[in-house]
């Protein structure tokens, strides 16, 4: 057992990926005759017990990482404080459409009968939600997309939340903060990101756009995780999404005892992966790249 077993140094707990079948066998061969279920007790006498593998590894945070979150919370409080917009963005799960088990429990008269594998050959199609989420006025709009999650996706979803509530409900603003995590359709180094918001956003709509990314394994403090992504989740348990109007209903029915208001749109078209932005382009933005953590923060300013 000693070169099979591990164990906790801090509460002294102790485990072996031996089976007790194994361990068994083993002692039959040394004339010991146990069953499986003796050894079962044994061990948890000894201190041993199954385990399951727990996420606890991080494999290394930067060196900067607490300065780029006191620098978005400097950040959003200028904005507040200057009445502009501040919204967190990012695409949750993907979610196979049709008849497929739904992780979570509701409250049902009979079990709800779903299909026994999650193939996707067998789905009616791919939801891709896009949420927008402002934090100053506790609401939000996502997109459900039919296709992948893009940079030229990402970009859709924000102009057209502009144009449908962020205009509206900031008419006079000059600036946008973008708080966002840092790979996906809006990863700090992809191109067509940054190309896609000088283009749609601050050409076309004359607005400064400000962009924050959290640092790598920092997504869970973006706030619309737990400030949206968790209520739709809770709002959906168990519940099969059979249907994009399914997914929409269950979006934009989602609320908070702190006033939280969801829209929801279907966005479809076909958004295609690999596209190059060349460099003559990229030198043509109007990006600035901020003194305090640049590969984080940059701003981008109408042409």
């Amino acid at each position: 057992m000693e070169h099979d077993t591990a164990g906790d140094p801090m509460t002294g707990l102790r485990w072996t990926r031996k089976t007790t079948g194994k361990i068994a066998n083993e002692l039959e061969s040394l004339g010991i005759s146990v069953s499986p279920n003796t050894v079962g007790r044994l061990l948890k006498e000894m201190g041993f017990s199954l385990r399951v593998n727990h996420k606890k590894v991080s494999n290394g945070n930067p060196v900067d990482r607490d300065a780029q979150f006191d620098y978005i919370s400097q950040l959003r409080g200028q904005f507040c404080e200057q009445r502009e917009p501040v919204i967190s963005v990012d695409t949750k799960k993907k979610e196979l459409v049709g008849n497929f088990n739904n992780p979570g429990v509701a409250w049902n008269r009979q079990p709800v009968l779903v299909n026994d594998h999650d193939f996707r050959s067998m789905a009616d199609g791919i939801a891709v939600p896009y949420g927008i989420y402002d934090v100053r006025a506790n609401q939000a709009l996502v997109f459900v997309g039919d296709s992948r999650d893009t940079a030229q996706f990402t970009v859709d979803c924000i102009e057209s939340w502009w144009r449908h509530d962020g205009r509206a409900r900031y008419p006079e603003a000059t600036a946008l903060l973008i708080l966002a995590d840092g790979g996906g359709g809006n990863g700090r180094t992809n191109r067509s990101w940054k190309l896609g918001l000088q283009e749609k956003l601050c050409d076309r709509h004359g607005i400064a756009v400000t962009v924050c990314h959290y640092p790598p394994g920092a997504s869970k403090w973006n706030p619309i995780e737990h400030r949206l992504f968790s209520e739709i989740s809770k709002n959906w348990a168990g519940r099969p999404l059979d249907s994009y109007d399914t997914i929409l209903n269950y979006i934009r029915t989602t609320s908070t005892c702190s006033g939280l208001k969801v829209d929801a749109q279907l966005l479809t078209g076909e958004y295609p992966t690999g596209v190059k932005v060349p460099d003559d382009q990229m030198d043509q933005l109007a990006l600035e790249k901020h003194k305090v953590l640049p590969k984080w923060n940059y701003t981008l300013r109408p042409r």
